[in-house]
């Protein structure tokens, strides 16, 4: 290839063009606290069971499209009706579904900020315009000022994320159903982290028509890798996204894997009670360090504001010591602030004794 054919290359979407691609830090550090991972892998009774059934598969032959033994003994988990349950790659690759569903070109989408950055990350991808309304300053959502926004820009999709990334509080009922009932917009609910806080709104989708609540079994289910999300809707929502969604988008592998988690359920849910004590440990000792401002949080990790340094400053001076943290520091509201992911009992002590050394070491 000469320069002649790199200046003939199709240019990309002109829209897209200030959109910088998701990149979370994947460095090599021996304590990763940066991407809310479970740190303990699943367990050994899953992993076996999981062998058996994949070396059973034939991977020569499509995956059965509609998945519906895996939608139903999902279904059954969750205490709902098969047909309200849709599963794909990842809580992101639903909410893409969604959003190719019901987005699109002179359509919007409202999120309050800060949030998850893939929420406005994926209205963009599809094409659809993205009103930011704000939180309060301790990252709640103020009723009123939200119903007052939805009512004057009239989106068309609605963001809610409880417990919200990165500050880790909770939506109440009352709030989930006030929006919905404040406009005919879809509301999407993300409760990536739900299984942690304990307080899902899973029930919601009976009592309103237009909500949509996505999960994932990246988190508490311990399995990131295999990239797996789901949704519960009313049934005709999910007849929308059938429309947009790639043929046999969800592997026999992905299958298998929810089947098998499916048998495992107290097992792989055994870390929560431990991750949910690490947590509180952590807060307490983050709400006494000197220099530290550290947000309650509903999720597996924490949100804290550096108060006597700069945050990137002190990021990399932590990955210096083998510790990966987020930085947050230029998201709107969440200025000077780090995240850090609820470990093991060790990760999170080499975390809290490097913190309080760096915090001091001026």
């Amino acid at each position: 290839m000469n320069d002649q054919d790199l200046r003939l290359a199709p240019e990309g979407r002109s829209d897209l063009a200030d959109l910088r691609p998701y990149r979370a830090p994947q460095l090599d550090a021996p304590v990763k606290l940066n991407t809310n991972e479970n740190p303990y892998p699943p367990p050994d009774s899953f992993t076996l069971e999981l062998q058996q059934r994949l070396a059973g598969l034939n991977l020569h032959r499509y995956p059965i499209r509609d998945f519906t033994e895996v939608r139903e003994g999902l279904a059954s988990y969750l205490s709902t009706l098969t047909d309200r349950v849709w599963l794909a790659n990842g809580s992101n690759e639903i909410i893409l579904q969604l959003l190719l569903a019901y987005g699109g070109p002179e359509r919007k989408v409202m999120t309050f900020e800060p949030t998850y950055g893939m929420h406005g990350q994926i209205t963009r991808i599809s094409g659809t315009r993205h009103l930011r309304a704000r939180r309060n300053p301790d990252f709640t959502i103020h009723p009123e000022a939200s119903i007052e926004a939805i009512q004057l820009h009239r989106p068309d999709v609605v963001f809610l994320c409880s417990p919200n990334n990165p500050t880790g509080n909770s939506n109440r009922a009352e709030e989930v159903i006030a929006i919905c009932e404040a406009s005919p917009a879809l509301v999407i609910l993300d409760e990536a982290y739900i299984e942690f806080s304990g307080r899902g709104h899973l029930r919601l989708v009976e009592e309103c028509d237009n909500l949509v609540v996505t999960r994932s079994f990246s988190k508490s289910w311990r399995l990131a890798g295999a990239r797996i999300g789901y949704l519960v809707a009313p049934p005709r929502i999910i007849e929308e996204v059938q429309k947009v969604r790639l043929p046999y988008h969800f592997s026999a592998l992905s299958q298998a894997t929810v089947l098998t988690a499916l048998n495992h359920v107290d097992e792989i849910m055994g870390t929560i009670e431990t991750l949910n004590f690490e947590r509180a440990k952590m807060y307490e000792e983050l709400s006494t360090m000197r220099g530290v401002t550290a947000f309650p949080s509903d999720a597996n990790f924490i949100l804290f504001r550096c108060e006597s340094r700069p945050a990137p400053e002190v990021w990399q001076a932590l990955l210096d010591r083998g510790i990966l943290v987020r930085d947050f520091s230029e998201v709107p509201g969440c200025e000077n602030c780090l995240r850090v992911s609820v470990g093991t009992h060790e990760e999170n002590e080499k975390f809290l004794e490097a913190l309080s050394v760096l915090l001091f070491a001026r």
